[in-house]
């Protein structure tokens, strides 16, 4: 990453923090002792995922959710602390289903330890999550973040069967990346005002607000696989994975039966060969494939403004509302 876009996202995130800036150095400890374990190569890995933590973006949807209602209480940590645990559950189990050896820019559980050991490193951080809401009685809570997880889950397989026949249309990519994305952000945002309000209208007002800002963030991820202009060059990973994205979605609805034929024929048998992806790439470069994905980004983002803005004005509102922006105009 070019060093003075990395300062400026620190510049930006601490900004956005503020806050929740104590909470979050209080949650840190909280969630390194969660991670904890009495059996040595288990501990040697959690440790291992601590130092290599990403932005922590969920558990801030938490704790901004709940200011934003009221005040942060103890189920506030309880929530947030579930929501990542769960969340790095699924990014070591992801990593297994994938094949993947990297997990931002450093190797990832089964690279390192092999399938089974991450398998069951991901069981362990999904049992501390469960537990660390049982423990305390935050039934709500668990019952709002483990219908989250029934959703990832069936979102990953509805795209598994869809990717065999390439045949998803715009409702089904929406229900899948619903579920996929958005169901954990709804659920970060959900739980966080559920743990300092009873105030049912706040409450499903932060998940739909949740569920509307994990479909823009995912339609960003979709963007990046096509290279804008300002992102730098284009990966191809989904088309590789014959992964059905929005923009690819639209260049296939726009185009004559032949081209769509053809394009579909790279996909399902040329996936792996970079000079076949370059054409898939261009095609959907070439169709307006990028803007149309893009404006339906900024629409659900903008839909996600009204619902934040029907809140009172507050410190914690301003920076969920920057934190948005943030994660919809990030460049990687």
């Amino acid at each position: 990453m070019d060093t003075s876009l990395g300062i400026k996202k620190s510049k930006q995130l601490n900004i956005i923090k503020a806050p929740i800036e104590e909470e979050l150095r209080a949650f840190e400890v909280k969630f390194r002792e969660s991670m904890q374990s009495k059996v040595a190569l288990l501990d040697k890995i959690t440790r291992y995922i601590v130092k290599r933590k990403g932005k922590q973006v969920r558990p801030m949807f938490v704790f901004l959710s709940a200011k934003l209602c009221n005040e942060t209480t103890e189920a506030t940590y309880d929530a947030a602390s579930l929501v990542e645990l769960l969340h790095t559950a699924t990014l070591v189990h992801d990593d297994v289903v994938d094949d993947s050896l990297e997990r931002r820019g450093f190797f990832s559980i089964n690279a390192l330890w092999k399938n089974k050991i991450a398998v069951l490193v991901g069981d362990y951080l999904l049992s501390q999550g469960l537990l660390t809401a049982l423990n305390n009685d935050r039934f709500r809570i668990l019952k709002i973040v483990s219908n989250a997880v029934r959703e990832m889950s069936e979102g990953e397989l509805l795209q598994i069967e869809k990717a065999r026949r390439l045949d998803i249309t715009e409702d089904i990519y929406y229900e899948i990346i619903r579920q996929k994305t958005a169901s954990l952000i709804a659920a970060a945002c959900c739980a966080g005002a559920a743990s300092s309000t009873d105030n049912e209208t706040y409450i499903e007002g932060m998940r739909d607000f949740g569920e509307k800002i994990g479909i823009a963030f995912q339609i960003r991820d979709d963007l990046f696989d096509f290279g804008e202009d300002e992102i730098g060059k284009p990966k191809g990973i989904d088309i590789k994975e014959k992964k059905m994205t929005l923009p690819l979605i639209y260049a296939l609805n726009n185009t004559d039966r032949k081209t769509r034929r053809h394009i579909i024929n790279i996909i399902k048998n040329k996936s792996t060969e970079p000079e076949s992806v370059a054409k898939v790439i261009d095609f959907v470069r070439n169709s307006g494939g990028i803007p149309y994905a893009r404006e339906a980004m900024y629409r659900y983002r903008e839909a996600a403004f009204e619902i934040l803005h029907t809140f009172p004005d507050c410190p914690a509102r301003d920076s969920l509302e920057q934190l948005v922006t943030f994660v919809t105009e990030r460049k990687k």
